[in-house]
């Protein structure tokens, strides 16, 4: 399968195409990088640290779909709205593990799916999928009544968005499992004299520092007791692993929208 890395010359793209050289079944087609960025021309497995692959980065989109088979995107939500787009003129495999996309980011990139397979998730590791559909049935089986929800993360300094996409992927998780919408239910903030906790709500709690790849618990707190469940990022290979997985799965799918619970196999 002929893979285009987005951001190649990010910490992310780096990882994806060495991800892509240990894997089987997938290679590298091209890379791209950012238009007027000092890494355009230079080649993408040096960079990566895989050694020379003859291929080097462009900023040329159309090129480098030529002949693809699939793109591999974790970069920003106005670039990937432009290659879910790029994805569906090809009818190629979209994998978009960005985050802090808008609603109407989420709504163009799901449009694309009419035409591409879009797989798309805030977080494309195993663990935190799996923590997902825990955390969903936890919250579905301690009474709102009784249990507080608090999700708690931890990423490095230069992280730009709060709460992390995988922290509200959780929070979609827990809101599932009581049947509530998260929009009306969450806490993002609190500062001052706030009153008491309201029952029902779900908190999240954010904090930025060093060089934390990224941690993710969700605590039930009741009467007497709590119940954590956490998920650590120790490196940034897992979620590159998990994409070039999607890419994978998505290839010989229906054009259509789906999530990393569809690619495990965890999907209801």
């Amino acid at each position: 399968m002929k893979l285009v890395v987005v951001g190649a010359a990010g910490r992310m793209g780096q990882s994806l195409i060495r991800i892509i050289q240990e894997t089987e079944g997938v290679r590298l087609h091209a890379a791209i990088g950012r238009e007027g960025s000092s890494f355009i021309g230079k080649d993408a497995g040096e960079l990566a640290g895989v050694g020379f692959l003859g291929i080097p980065l462009t900023a040329d989109p159309l090129q480098a779909f030529l002949n693809a088979d699939g793109v591999l995107d974790f970069t920003t939500p106005a670039t990937s709205v432009e290659y879910a787009g790029l994805a569906a003129q090809a009818r190629i495999v979209h994998v978009c593990g960005t985050t802090g996309c808008s609603e109407a980011d989420n709504e163009k990139i799901i449009a694309a799916g009419r035409h591409a397979r879009v797989v798309k998730s805030a977080n494309t590791s195993l663990g935190v999928n799996l923590l997902g559909v825990l955390v969903e049935q936890a919250a579905k089986a301690l009474p709102a009544s009784g249990w507080d929800i608090e999700i708690m993360e931890m990423h490095h300094k230069h992280k730009v968005d709060a709460p992390s996409g995988a922290a509200l992927l959780l929070g979609e998780f827990a809101a599932r499992g009581r049947d509530i919408a998260l929009t009306n239910h969450s806490v993002r903030v609190r500062d001052g004299h706030t009153g008491a906790r309201e029952a029902g709500k779900i908190g999240f709690a954010t904090l930025r520092g060093g060089s934390i790849v990224g941690d993710h618990s969700v605590l039930f707190a009741g009467e007497g007791e709590m119940l954590t469940l956490s998920h650590t990022a120790r490196d940034r290979s897992i979620f590159a692993r998990g994409g070039v997985a999607a890419a994978l799965w998505a290839r010989d799918k229906k054009p259509g929208f789906y999530s990393m619970l569809d690619v495990l196999g965890l999907s209801n």
